[in-house]
């Protein structure tokens, strides 16, 4: 303002002063409304996982006793790294040194420690003894051959593709595998316990109780892949899709469905799978 401005002049100017200081006031709500916005949405990307799903154990469960990170031994396969992060669904924080167990069958079908017991419907070179649940049919009946049903003794000392490690300070556990294979009546699975509040000791976990109980699950289009390179090129078993499996609950990746990447055009190079577990530390879940 000047001396020479007319009182009418003052006014106007007065106004455009409040205006403009309103106009960044709106800004600046308007900017702070963004940072909100996307305070909320990195909170949204942040959030605490939702409970992994609980799921049977199988029958073909043995306690950890192979404490490894590579459980591949002489298995044929498509190389598979898997890597899994256990956190507490509830504070999203790391669960260390939990004790991870991995099992699964092998491109054939088969379980190891459970070789009598064949793969359950014929694949690689049809079962040499009877399924924990009976003999498969063409519609299965009952609990699925490594999916339900009673736990059963080991027939074998094989202990392939089967291991147990423990999870570093982020939560963080990888294994080195293959590929599973599939069997009647399943599509294709690893099956996952985690343990929590035993002791690490020089022979291995002790003591502690499962908290969470469940299996993790491969796409079709991963699975359709493999199915076209050996040794899964020779598994004749009718297979079980996963839309078709009775034990997948359909959640995604809370259900147990894994992250995957690798060459769509040579998945016989390998493949990379994550995912992470949101488990109930202070539960009991032993499937």
């Amino acid at each position: 303002m000047t001396d020479t401005q007319t009182p009418e002049e003052r006014r106007e100017l007065a106004r455009r002063t409040v205006l403009a200081a309103g106009g960044v006031a709106v800004t600046a709500v308007g900017v702070g409304g963004a940072f909100v916005a996307s305070a909320q949405a990195s909170d949204q990307e942040n959030a605490c996982y939702t409970l992994t799903s609980e799921l049977v154990e199988g029958p073909y469960y043995i306690d950890a006793d192979k404490i490894r990170q590579d459980v591949t031994e002489d298995q044929e396969g498509v190389p598979l790294h898997l890597r899994l992060k256990v956190i507490d669904a509830e504070t999203c924080r790391p669960v260390r040194n939990a004790a991870v167990d991995i099992w699964h069958c092998n491109a054939s079908g088969i379980y190891s420690g459970y070789e009598a017991m064949g793969s359950g419907g014929g694949g690689g070179g049809g079962p040499s003894g009877p399924p924990p649940s009976g003999t498969p049919t063409d519609t299965p009946t009952g609990p699925p051959p490594g999916g339900g049903g009673g736990h059963q003794e080991p027939t074998d000392d094989e202990r392939y593709l089967r291991g147990t490690w423990r999870t570093d300070r982020h939560g963080y556990v990888g294994f080195r595998t293959v590929f599973p294979g599939w069997y009647q009546g399943r599509c294709v699975h690893i099956h996952v316990k985690v343990h929590v509040d035993g002791t690490w000791t020089d022979a291995g976990y002790e003591g502690g109780h499962a908290c969470h109980t469940g299996q993790l699950f491969f796409d079709e289009k991963s699975v359709l892949a493999s199915a076209e390179v050996e040794p899964y090129a020779s598994n004749t078993t009718t297979r079980t899709t996963l839309d078709e499996d009775t034990i997948y609950p359909g959640n995604g990746h809370a259900g147990g469905l894994l992250y995957l990447k690798y060459d769509h055009r040579h998945i016989a190079r390998g493949v990379h799978a994550h995912l992470t577990l949101g488990v109930a530390p202070d539960e009991t879940n032993d499937g």
